[in-house]
């Protein structure tokens, strides 16, 4: 599987992304998004992307998977995590 995952700093949606990402063993590029240098451009981003209005977002194999939720709800499907409802 081919991750994008653009975050951004502080988010902590972004940072349950990628306790979901350890939690089903998978590797992803993970892209900054912010307006410090060395990071993605928020411009470039808004540009690239401009139906996107939060983070964190993912890019599977070349589709737009959305935040997290979708990406949890995914990875449920394929088998790759469990829920942890008792």
């Amino acid at each position: 599987m081919d991750i994008k995952a653009y975050t951004t700093r502080g988010c902590k949606y972004c940072t349950h992304l990628k306790e979901l990402f350890d939690r089903a063993n998978v590797s992803y590029d993970e892209v900054i998004v912010s307006d410090r240098e060395g990071d993605f451009s928020m411009d470039i981003f808004r540009n690239e992307y401009p139906k996107v209005v939060g983070f964190p977002f993912v890019i599977i194999d070349g589709e737009h998977i959305g935040g997290l939720v979708e990406v949890a709800k995914l990875f449920l499907e394929k088998g790759l995590v469990k829920s942890k409802r008792r």
